[in-house]
């Protein structure tokens, strides 16, 4: 675990004990460790989205780390592995739909795709003014890269916890996600 990695480095108030000067209400025996504590006894639900979102940038930054050696950002492998779902390639205007992101987004992210040589533009055969958007063979070769190194990402989080507890994690966020308004990613 790199210093990036650990908890006071996501804190918003990483000062230690000898930085904290006692209040009257907590006196000298409390410390961050009590703060902590009251904190969570106050906002359970408040700390687990805490709890959630430093995971989420610690996965972000583990992912990036593998994706680097690829030479692909998490945005770009995103709408990679968006445009490998469709069974026709899609439209600029349906991966910015399903991303939930701007056209203009999408267009950055397909120029970079495009000069790198995993996706290409490709006229509709219906329409003049549309550009689908088709994957390559570098694309797909790149996808298997992409996912092996999600995979290590992956290993890398969730290597302190049983197989047991990863099953119970995955089925509490099964629950989450099944319960969150559909979005296509």
């Amino acid at each position: 675990m790199d210093a990036s990695d650990s908890p006071a480095a996501d804190a918003p108030d990483a000062a230690g004990p000898a930085d904290r000067s006692p209040s009257p209400a907590t006196g000298p025996a409390d410390g961050p460790a009590r703060d902590h504590d009251r904190d969570r006894d106050r906002d359970p639900d408040g700390m687990l989205a805490e709890q959630l979102l430093r995971l989420t940038r610690r996965l972000h930054r583990i992912q990036s780390r593998q994706l680097e050696p690829i030479g692909i950002t998490p945005a770009q492998f995103r709408l990679l592995r968006t445009v490998a779902s469709y069974d026709a390639a899609p439209r600029m205007a349906d991966l910015a739909q399903r991303l939930d992101v701007v056209p203009r987004a999408v267009t950055t992210l397909v120029d970079a795709l495009e000069a790198s040589g995993r996706v290409r533009r490709a006229p509709d055969p219906d329409s003049r003014r549309v550009v689908r958007i088709r994957i390559t063979d570098e694309g797909r070769a790149t996808l298997r890269s992409l996912r092996n190194a999600r995979r290590a990402a992956a290993e890398e989080i969730l290597a302190p916890l049983t197989a047991e507890q990863r099953e119970v994690l995955g089925g509490l966020l099964s629950a989450l996600v099944d319960g969150m308004p559909e979005r296509h990613c």
